[in-house]
């Protein structure tokens, strides 16, 4: 059950995230809020005026209290989820029925998982600490988000048993190195026509859909190995009947 809860918690931390993104970007004030112009962290400043760093924009989000909010929900779920479905083989053995993700033990699962979390601590970090209010533990919260979360993300596929499908044990190298260039890019200014806050997102968001993926699959999987299980002890009731005992 512990596994089944953990993915739940990745696709709930996600989902919520990007609900009260579009609800906070709804009720910014003029001008309008852009993907390309600002960043995702500009949703959760306290302060209206104008920023330079790292360009020049006008923030001013009414709705600065939720986003912080999402953000630290996104981060502690996210975490959550790694916990629970932290042991080797989560599936609980072979031949078991329960859920979740099958980590294979060793060092680079743990070093992988490890560094996720660090990704969970970087939301929650971002929350608690807006750019406009503690712009230096809001930066160290950016960097655990794109620069370690990301970096486990590469190593992730490494770190997760045959029995994932492929294209989830495939995906995370690929959009881990993808993230982390994105990140370079951002950090030295280089957006490539997709603006800054565009940038930000190929650098931010890969590790959300992925967890989301991931979780999503281990709640179907978790659903459809109890349906099974249901239907074998059903059965095995129904050919030890009344008629089946001796008397």
């Amino acid at each position: 059950m512990k596994e089944r809860i953990g993915c739940l918690a990745w696709v709930v931390g996600v989902a919520q995230f990007f609900v009260v993104h579009g609800i906070v970007e709804s009720a910014w004030a003029r001008p309008a809020y852009s993907w390309a112009r600002n960043n995702i962290s500009d949703l959760g400043n306290v302060h209206c005026g104008l920023r330079t760093w790292p360009e020049s924009r006008y923030i001013c989000s009414p709705e600065h209290g939720l986003m912080n909010g999402s953000f630290i929900a996104l981060g502690v779920l996210l975490v959550v989820g790694f916990v629970l479905t932290g042991g080797a083989d989560g599936f609980g053995g072979v031949g078991g029925i329960g859920g979740g993700v099958p980590w294979l033990g060793g060092r680079v699962a743990a070093l992988a998982r490890m560094l996720l979390i660090s990704g969970g601590v970087g939301f929650v970090l971002i929350g608690l600490a807006p750019t406009d209010v503690h712009k230096g533990l809001h930066v160290v919260g950016a960097a655990l988000i794109m620069g370690t979360g990301n970096a486990g993300l590469v190593l992730a596929g490494f770190g997760l048993a045959d029995r994932v499908p492929r294209p989830l044990r495939r995906a995370p190298g690929l959009l881990g190195v993808v993230a982390l260039l994105a990140f370079g890019l951002f950090l030295s200014g280089h957006y490539l026509g997709l603006g800054m806050g565009g940038m930000e997102r190929v650098a931010a968001y890969p590790l959300l859909f992925w967890v989301a993926a991931l979780g999503l699959w281990g709640v179907v999987l978790r659903a459809g190995r109890t349906r099974a299980a249901v239907a074998e002890v059903r059965a095995g009731g129904d050919r030890v009947g009344p008629g089946s005992a001796g008397g």
